[in-house]
């Protein structure tokens, strides 16, 4: 075994993700070998004792994938001081504590997932595995121009953005149909890149992530990922 920082044993094993893990040291919440833990200490697991809350963090702690089609209206995070709905709630019969990876927007919908394997977690986020995320947009407006726009790249809060693939699924009288995939998923990214040119997002759904996809799994209904699913993705 060798010296890990403790927030990412404590991802590692399904405690929290790493930014909670940080808050949880800082709030005083975290001990080694009956010490007060400080941010950015390190520990070597099995051979330090590592508590949170008093209880140990365990070796036989299960790790577990799930996918929740998320509804408009939820919050991505796990509490809310402002009592607003949390996709926790969703999810609150999944027999152990598991978080979410990413987000999505209150009013966006679509494919979330859930573990409580950091290290997973963070191959889904982090931009160098390029874990692409498609996205079924509705919009208001010039839907043929804003796809032109939108297969070049937009300055997106001072970043020149590029989607990854554009494609125009419907036109209507007010607008019409995108789908629309991108690699980093930055913080409200679609949404912006389609005010950039000149639509106006009226629903937004993700779809797939990577090689996985939402299929017809029911709005507001959680499964397990299958063996070939997360081996794929």
């Amino acid at each position: 075994m060798r010296q890990e920082r403790l927030q990412k044993i404590m991802s590692a094993h399904g405690v929290a993700s790493r930014r909670e893990a940080e808050k949880m040291i800082l709030d005083g919440r975290v001990f080694v070998n009956g010490i007060l833990a400080k941010l950015g200490q390190s520990a070597e697991f099995g051979s330090d004792l590592i508590t949170i809350d008093g209880k140990p963090i365990r070796t036989e702690d299960k790790h577990i994938y799930i996918m929740l089609n998320k509804p408009r209206g939820y919050i991505t995070t796990n509490c809310d001081d402002r009592g607003r709905r949390t996709v926790m709630s969703l999810v609150a019969d999944v027999e152990i504590r598991i978080y979410p990876i990413g987000r999505l927007d209150m009013n966006s919908e679509g494919l979330l997932l859930f573990t409580n394997d950091g290290e997973f977690s963070n191959r889904i986020m982090h931009p160098s595995y390029e874990k692409h995320k498609t996205y079924e947009v509705e919009v208001f407006g010039d839907v043929r121009e804003a796809i032109k726009l939108l297969r070049q790249p937009i300055n997106i809060d001072n970043r020149l953005i590029q989607a990854a693939n554009v494609e125009l699924s419907e036109v209507n009288s007010s607008g019409g149909s995108i789908k629309i995939t991108v690699v980093e998923g930055r913080n409200r990214q679609v949404r912006k890149m389609c005010a950039a040119c000149g639509v106006r997002v009226r629903s937004l759904k993700r779809i797939a992530i990577g090689t996985l996809e939402l299929g017809d799994l029911a709005i507001g209904k959680w499964r397990y990922l299958n063996e070939e699913e997360l081996k794929d993705i």
